[in-house]
């Protein structure tokens, strides 16, 4: 009898503008597999029932996204170390029948810089704006790779306090209004806020007030070159965009639910540059 076709998801509400399928749908079809991943659209009122029904419904796991990760969080039975430490889930899959949940978000963010800034972890102290749930896995990583001085800075001091005391020992907390003089030293500066993203333009800090040998990177990706890149890579510094570390969150789920490590190629990236390019024009 024939084995029945692997299957995962994202789940979101609303999920239509993920890229997801079309990074895992790249993958099944680049290394033959039979399987399937689709974006399903679950209210947060209906999501533990979603969750307790996967393994009926036949999936491997799947992806969480917002509005959804810290309830998955709740509901997964097991958690890997990455979730724990940054309270939120967005990798889900089964491991000797009891439902894991994971979070692959820092691994995004590591091997994005990885990738296109290496030694960036060795470049002196990291200014991390914004104290939201992405930014929890971006200081994550930072301890992980033994960034030493990592420097929160968030409009409401509150929120920065909070992820100081979260992640302890040589973690910072700061208003916005200390940014100028938090980069005078910074090697890298990471912009985990909204602003940058279409419809919330604006200028999160001032690349000019970076040392030369800084690296600029924004989780943001929509638009690909936020206004801080632009502003860093005419200072001439070193610039990483976000669009690597949500290709390169997607890998350990993807190996997980069909068994095969993916690669992160230039096809792939520039196959959903294409694709970010056409909802752009359908924007204006």
């Amino acid at each position: 009898m024939a084995e029945a076709a692997k299957k995962a998801f994202v789940t979101g509400h609303p999920v239509a503008h993920s890229r997801s399928p079309k990074i895992h749908g790249y993958w099944l079809a680049k290394y033959g597999i039979d399987g399937s991943y689709q974006a399903i659209d679950v209210t947060p009122e209906a999501f533990a029932e979603f969750m307790r029904t996967l393994a009926a419904n036949g999936y491997r796991g799947g992806n969480v996204t917002i509005p959804h990760k810290e309830a998955a969080f709740a509901l997964a039975a097991r958690r890997d170390d990455a979730a724990e430490q940054i309270g939120a889930v967005n990798t889900l899959w089964f491991e000797s029948g009891k439902l894991w949940g994971g979070n692959t978000d820092a691994h995004g963010f590591t091997a994005n810089l990885d990738e296109h800034a290496p030694g960036w972890a060795d470049n002196g102290p990291a200014v991390v704006l914004g104290a939201g749930g992405a930014s929890r896995a971006v200081i994550q990583a930072l301890k992980q790779r033994g960034v030493d001085d990592i420097r929160i800075v968030n409009r409401t001091l509150a929120r920065a306090e909070e992820l100081r005391h979260r992640f302890g020992g040589g973690v910072s907390a700061h208003s916005t209004a200390a940014t100028g003089e938090l980069l005078a030293d910074a090697g890298l500066l990471v912009n985990t806020s909204a602003l940058g993203m279409h419809g919330n333009e604006g200028l999160s800090a001032d690349p000019a007030r970076l040392p030369d040998h800084a690296i600029v990177t924004d989780i943001v990706y929509v638009p690909l070159e936020t206004p801080l890149l632009a502003a860093a890579r005419a200072r001439g510094l070193k610039t990483v965009d976000g669009l690597g570390m949500l290709l390169h969150q997607a890998v350990p789920g993807f190996e997980r639910w069909f068994g095969i490590r993916p690669q992160v190629t230039a096809e792939l990236r520039q196959m959903i540059v294409a694709d970010l390019g056409a909802q752009a024009m359908t924007r204006e």
